[in-house]
């Protein structure tokens, strides 16, 4: 498939040194709501980015009820945001995407506990309540699971018990949890914004826990690379949006007002959005866009490493999940 990528690149390529580009239309698909965790698009678009690029994007927010992988599949979007272990799902069901680019070079997914709880180590975990958000972000914590060989059908002496966590921290404010979700961009921030201190809590870092997993990638579908005007499209659209990163992370305070000023549900505020993007700075630092080989078989032999029915991520090793044949084009 690179090669034949690359040929109808060329041909994109030649093309368009010969005429002006007309715009083209781009529609990206986000994995959750307008906020900073997404500025490098919405700094892209509101800098005029894209627009240098020729391109005009529609950039839709996400939501409890939207799954980028479906909405791709059905047409509805030219390029998803999501997680590997969601995009590698969806691929080995039928969706058959392909990362061409990795903006976050690491991940904000940990597990949050009150220290009162008593809960120091993972190895405090059996007996316990644990938050776990669904809807493809729990493949994590079910690899990290079976690696401490903990059973997730209640809490015992060797298991614990699974809340479906709703995407907010009330779980661990209310005491029905002992440890919940959060990402450190945003909920452990509304967690500090409830009063607690953070000697008041225990982090489990995923990645420093060894269970290695790409966060926000860009997804396109296969088949869509074998068309050079849709790939010259990605190359213009993956270097707009990474001078979009770039940029939000030299001016975190300006890319937060730009998010705020497109979240059209009036539901984001400056403060905690500009705490947001300063953490999700963290995550992009270190990423040009091109998606590291070694990262992505991090996270493909963690999902391998513990295969069951409650983590049927993937079941065998993907073939041809991602690519550097646009991310090449976009960032030389």
């Amino acid at each position: 498939m690179k090669r034949l990528i690359a040929s109808t690149l060329a041909g994109a390529m030649v093309f368009a040194g010969g005429a002006a580009w007309a715009q083209d239309a781009v529609t990206l698909q986000l994995k959750w709501v307008t906020q900073a965790q997404f500025a490098g698009y919405y700094v892209a678009k509101d800098k005029g980015f894209y627009e240098e690029e020729n391109l005009e994007v529609t950039i839709k927010p996400g939501g409890p009820d939207i799954a980028p992988e479906q909405v791709i599949a059905g047409g509805g979007a030219d390029v998803i945001t999501t997680w590997m272990a969601a995009g590698l799902a969806a691929r080995e069901r039928g969706v058959p995407l392909v990362n061409i680019a990795q903006p976050f070079k690491t991940g904000g997914l940990q597990l949050t506990c009150l220290k009162e709880t008593g809960v120091e180590t993972p190895e405090d975990f059996a007996g316990r309540t644990l938050g776990v958000w669904f809807f493809g972000n729990e493949y994590p914590f079910y690899a990290w699971m079976a690696k401490l060989g903990l059973e997730t059908d209640g809490a015992d002496d060797n298991g614990v018990t699974v809340l479906k966590q709703a995407f907010n921290v009330d779980p661990l404010l209310q005491g029905q949890a002992d440890c919940i979700s959060t990402m450190t961009y945003n909920e452990y921030g509304q967690v500090l914004d409830a009063g607690y201190t953070a000697d008041d809590l225990v982090n489990f870092n995923y990645l420093e826990q060894g269970i290695g997993m790409l966060e926000d990638g860009l997804y396109v579908l296969e088949d869509s690379l074998e068309d050079p005007a849709f790939a010259d499209k990605m190359v213009r659209f993956v270097r707009a949006s990474m001078k979009g990163w770039k940029y939000a992370a030299e001016n975190p305070e300006e890319a937060a007002q730009i998010v705020v000023d497109n979240d059209t549900t009036g539901a984001q505020t400056l403060a905690h959005q500009t705490y947001m993007m300063s953490e999700v700075a963290k995550l992009t630092a270190g990423s040009n866009g091109a998606l590291d080989p070694a990262d992505y078989e991090q996270t493909v032999a963690t999902l391998l490493s513990a295969v069951s029915e409650e983590n049927p991520a993937i079941t065998t090793e993907p073939e041809g999940a991602w690519t550097h044949m646009i991310s090449d084009q976009a960032l030389q």
